[in-house]
């Protein structure tokens, strides 16, 4: 039986492999530990990292600070004229506080 951190990691190389952001179109990388979430906007290309935010100053359940800093990013990605961007789960599942970003991005106007 594997671990669970070997099954992460497994999911994380394989969804690695197909996932890859640009200029037009960069990718929305989530990271999740236990008591936080936090969602980047990465260049792949250059290398280099567009928007960053996390729920570390926000009040509340962590779903709820989940899509809040969901709907944060898409608000500040739009600002910055990027509609659509490739989704990144980092090899979590997509559940929980994970699909709670997602969906906060979309209504936000992200397309993904």
């Amino acid at each position: 039986m594997l671990k669970k951190q070997e099954k992460l990691q497994r999911r994380h190389k394989r969804v690695r492999a197909k996932v890859i952001g640009t200029a037009k179109v960069p990718r929305l990388c989530v990271s999740r530990s236990s008591k936080h979430i936090s969602a980047q906007l990465i260049n792949d290309e250059k290398r280099e990292t567009i928007l960053s935010l996390n729920d570390k100053n926000k009040k509340g359940e962590k779903t709820a600070k989940a899509a809040e800093v969901g709907k944060e990013i898409a608000a500040k990605a739009i600002a910055a004229k990027i509609k659509k961007v490739v989704f990144d789960r980092s090899g979590h599942k997509y559940h929980g506080r994970v699909k709670a970003l997602a969906e906060g991005a979309r209504e936000a106007g992200l397309k993904f």
